[in-house]
């Protein structure tokens, strides 16, 4: 007996005498649907609704001549597994646009200002590496000029004394060439002066300096002037005893009220009781260094600016690239699955209008052929039955 699957519309030769009681069910090797058998020697095979026929997906190829081939019929492989979904089904996760959005405008760009900022951070970070650097290394220069000019001025004024042995420290002021040795310029307002150790009334004075008015007079006086300063000076100044050399930074007060560092050292003169002192302020040395450091920050700020301008312009275009191109993209896709869907429910005569020369343009040819070799198949079928 012959039997037809009606969801697909295969034939099988069944041996009746095999069916035991009423009614069997069988699988359609073809599309999996559960065929009912009765048992009715000679009973003509009824023929597969055309609506059912024209719903679901034809997938079997038909035979040219079942009658002559029953056996062969029934042996035929099953083919793979469908995978189609059923037009109109829900879809599940992100859609086509979101994923090339997500691909293509976000991970990159994501990515870009992650670099960007990392740039930025490095250049600033080495710009303020570089510069305090700078400045450590030429402190370190302006302190170590300054102990040299203290060290120099002391040797000399050594040797003048010791070439002089009846030279008063009262007449030092008097004799110009004394005071051309122990008075020098140290950077560019710095200078130095030439003071006495404590006498036996423990009194600190000063015998060679730019100001006249400080000559001689008692140093601790000079707590009043100096104010709060004084302590820092006050420390540098007397700690130069014994042969040792001092040094250190004290506040010194501009004429305008303004306060400023300065750095002293103050160098003894061996064989004498007497000290050299150098000082000056050490920004005169470090002003080069901080000019280039407020130009390098510059420099930072206005590179960030641009990369910020570039990123922006970048976030832009790709923005207006990605969103027009996956546009289009999605819009050919989405021409193309309603064509397939309409092919799915049995309409032949849905045309493909589709113009491209990508991947979607061969994708289109090959549901224009699918579409053919459907509508022949339904010919065919339609003849033998």
């Amino acid at each position: 007996m012959i039997v037809i699957c009606e969801e697909c519309g295969k034939k099988y030769d069944i041996d009746a005498a095999r069916i035991k009681g009423p009614e069997a069910r069988a699988k359609c090797k073809a599309c999996g649907h559960i065929i009912t058998i009765t048992r009715k020697e000679n009973r003509p095979p009824a023929p597969s609704p055309p609506l059912r026929a024209r719903e679901a997906p034809l997938r079997a190829r038909v035979h040219e001549d079942l009658a002559q081939a029953p056996e062969e019929e029934q042996k035929e492989e099953a083919p793979e597994k469908k995978r189609a979904k059923v037009a109109g089904a829900p879809k599940k996760g992100l859609g086509l646009r979101p994923k090339i959005f997500l691909l293509f405008f976000f991970i990159p760009i994501a990515l870009m200002i992650a670099a960007g900022y990392f740039y930025l951070w490095a250049l600033q970070d080495l710009s303020s590496l570089i510069t305090k650097e700078s400045s450590r290394v030429v402190t370190q220069l302006g302190e170590q000029i300054i102990a040299e000019k203290a060290r120099s001025v002391a040797d000399q004024a050594r040797l003048y004394l010791l070439g002089h042995p009846n030279l008063r420290r009262q007449d030092f002021g008097a004799d110009q060439e004394f005071q051309k040795i122990a008075v020098q310029k140290v950077g560019l307002t710095g200078y130095t002066a030439l003071y006495a150790v404590p006498d036996e009334h423990g009194i600190w004075r000063t015998w060679a300096h730019t100001n006249p008015k400080i000559i001689a007079i008692d140093m601790s006086t000079l707590k009043g002037p100096m104010g709060r300063n004084f302590e820092g000076f006050w420390k540098v100044f007397s700690n130069a005893k014994e042969g040792k050399e001092s040094r250190g930074y004290y506040t010194w007060q501009e004429k305008d009220g303004s306060f400023r560092d300065k750095y002293m050292v103050c160098a003894p003169v061996k064989g004498t009781p007497y000290v050299v002192a150098a000082t000056t302020y050490l920004d005169e040395f470090t002003r080069p260094v901080k000019d280039m450091e407020a130009r390098a920050n510059q420099m930072t700020v206005d590179t960030r600016n641009t990369v910020f301008m570039i990123v922006a312009a970048t976030l832009f275009l790709v923005g207006v690239i990605v969103i027009l191109y996956g546009q289009r993209l999605t819009s050919k896709i989405k021409s193309l699955t309603n064509v397939a869907e309409r092919i799915s429910v049995g309409d032949m005569d849905a045309e493909i209008s589709l113009k491209s020369k990508d991947e979607i343009g061969d994708l289109a040819e090959a549901i224009n052929r699918m579409q053919a070799s459907i509508r022949l198949s339904i010919e065919r079928l339609r003849r033998r039955r």
